[in-house]
């Protein structure tokens, strides 16, 4: 049943594809695999990957744009399946704050999109996020940072890398004390 909703849901997308010409709109999929520390634990070279995965689509609508610098926010909606240590579907929304100027974007053209707040809500709670007392939350926050690839004159093609989290905002919305889950994630969007 899962895997016949992913499969409308990209259908879905591809539709709105054919109807969107420079719209704002993007659709893409991307995959990562979970790591046991929180988000800089990554970049300090202290995670440690699991056998768990994370297979997603997503679409992005740009709903603002600056006229004056090089930035725009875009409401982005991710549909993902998990799978590996344990199996359960995700649902998220966030908006994002695309920026888009960087010295050397003339060779490659890069744009850092980052999404602080957002909302996920997953079909179960995960093995990998419950507490000490074996409790967690379905609802928690989504967080993604990702970098974003395109060439210069071809921008509408991206590959990206994201880090996706999901987290209590500090103990914020529950405080089980479960870090949450990081997938360091690679993916490929077309932009419209």
């Amino acid at each position: 049943m899962r895997k016949l909703g992913l499969f409308l849901f990209a259908l879905l997308l591809l539709a709105l594809q054919a109807r969107a010409e420079e719209s704002g709109w993007s659709i893409g999929v991307y995959g990562g695999k979970y790591y046991d520390s929180e988000p800089a634990g990554f970049t300090q070279g202290r995670a440690n990957f699991l056998n768990h995965h994370l297979f997603a689509v997503t679409a992005s609508k740009t709903v603002w744009r600056s006229e004056s610098l090089p930035m725009s926010v875009e409401i982005d909606g991710m549909l993902g399946q998990q799978f590996g240590l344990d199996s359960l579907t995700e649902v998220a929304v966030a908006p994002v704050l695309r920026w888009s100027s960087f010295p050397w974007n003339h060779v490659l053209q890069t744009d850092l999109r980052l999404a602080p707040l957002g909302l996920s809500y997953t079909s179960k709670v995960s093995s990998l996020e419950l507490g000490t007392e074996g409790k967690g939350s379905r609802m928690l926050n989504l967080l993604l940072i990702e970098l974003a690839f395109s060439r210069p004159q071809q921008r509408s093609d991206e590959w990206f890398v994201r880090l996706h989290h999901r987290c209590a905002v500090y103990d914020m919305l529950n405080n089980y004390g479960a870090n949450g889950e990081d997938f360091l994630a690679f993916g490929y969007r077309r932009r419209f």
